[in-house]
C-alpha cells in the first residue's frame, strides 16, 4: 500500500519510526521492538537509514518483516549523503524486490570530519531518481524552524518547492515542540503553492541527554512550559519518561484539533511509549 492512500480527509492517522541496530549483535533485541510497536497496529512505520549507509543492510530487513510477517505498510528511509548513484540504484532495486512501495528521501547528516559529498548535492536529486526508477511513492523532509544550514527560512522553503516539484508525494516535519511554529511553517508553505500532505513529527523527550543532543543538533525552539517540565523532572527517569509522553500527547491533541491529521511519532524503538500515546488518543484515533 502507498502510504498516501491513507491521507484521506478527515481521517488521522498515527505513525512511529525506528531504527535499524548499528550492529549485528544487536538485531534480535532492535526486532523484538518493532514486533511490539507493530503489534500496535499503526497506520505505517518508517524505518531509518544510516548516513553512508552503514545500516542499508538491517533497513531493508527490518522493513521487509514489517511488511510481510505483520502486514504493516512500511516508509523505508533512503540517504544519498556520501552515496554513489549506483549504489543508490542497488538499494531502490532491493527494496523493489522486497515489494516496498513507499520511500522517505532523505540527503541525510554530513559524516563526522566533514565527507565530501560524493555524487549527490539535494535530496531533489534523489526524489528525481528513486522516481524515475519505479512506481513508488516518495516523501521528503522538510524543517518548519528551517534547516540549519539555510541562509533563512524563505530560503528553506524554495529548496522544499524543488523537492516537491521533483516529486515528493507528501512531507514529514522534522521535530518541533511548540505546535505554533508547525501552523505559521504550514501557513508559509500553502502560500507557496505546496499543497501536498504535511506529516507531523513528534518526538516524545522521555531523557535530558535526548534535549542536549536535540538542541545541539538542530537548535529546536524549546517553550517555556516544557523546559519547565524538565527543570521539575529532569533527574527522576521514570517522571520524566511519563512527562515527556503526557506532553507530546497534548501536543497531538492540539494539532488534531486544529486540522492536522497525520502525525508521525518518534518512538525511538521503545514499544512502552508507543502504547502510551496511542492509548492515550484511543478514543480521538476512532
Amino acid at each position: 500500500m502507498k502510504i498516501t492512500e491513507l491521507f484521506r480527509p478527515g481521517r488521522v492517522t498515527l505513525s512511529f519510526e525506528v531504527f535499524p541496530p548499528k550492529t549485528s549483535s544487536s538485531y534480535e533485541s532492535v526486532a523484538q521492538a518493532t514486533q511490539e510497536i507493530a503489534a500496535l497496529r499503526p497506520d505505517f512505520m518508517s524505518v531509518t537509514y544510516g548516513a553512508g549507509g552503514g545500516t542499508s543492510e538491517h533497513t531493508v530487513q527490518i522493513a521487509s518483516a514489517l511488511r510481510e510477517k505483520y502486514n504493516v505498510p512500511v516508509l523505508a528511509h533512503l540517504t544519498c549523503v556520501s552515496s554513489t548513484r549506483a549504489h543508490v540504484s542497488s538499494m531502490v532495486e532491493r527494496l523493489q524486490q522486497h515489494g516496498i512501495q513507499n520511500v522517505l528521501a532523505l540527503r541525510g547528516d554530513i559524516p563526522a570530519g566533514g565527507a565530501p559529498v560524493n555524487e549527490y548535492h539535494y535530496a531533489a536529486e534523489l526524489v528525481r531518481d528513486i522516481k524515475a526508477q519505479g512506481d513508488f511513492c516518495v516523501g521528503g523532509a522538510c524543517y518548519p524552524e528551517g534547516h540549519v544550514e539555510a541562509a533563512s527560512k524563505t530560503e528553506d522553503i524554495r529548496y522544499l518547492k524543488e523537492k516537491v516539484e521533483a516529486g515528493c508525494d507528501f512531507l514529514t516535519t522534522q521535530m518541533f515542540f511548540d505546535n505554533n511554529i508547525l501552523y505559521n511553517f504550514l501557513y508559509r508553505i500553502r502560500e507557496q503553492g505546496i499543497t501536498v500532505p504535511v506529516v507531523a513529527g513528534i518526538m516524545p523527550v522521555t531523557n535530558v541527554k535526548q534535549i542536549r543532543r536535540i538542541t545541539a543538533m538542530s537548535g529546536t525552539y524549546l517553550p517555556e512550559r516544557f523546559k519547565a517540565i524538565v527543570d521539575r523532572f529532569g533527574d527522576d527517569p521514570a517522571a520524566m519518561k511519563q512527562a515527556g509522553v503526557i506532553y507530546a500527547t497534548e501536543q497531538i491533541i492540539d494539532l488534531i484539533a486544529n486540522g492536522v491529521e497525520h502525525i508521525h511519532v518518534y518512538s525511538m524503538n521503545k514499544p512502552e511509549i508507543a502504547a502510551g500515546i496511542q492509548s492515550s488518543l484511543s478514543a480521538i484515533l476512532r
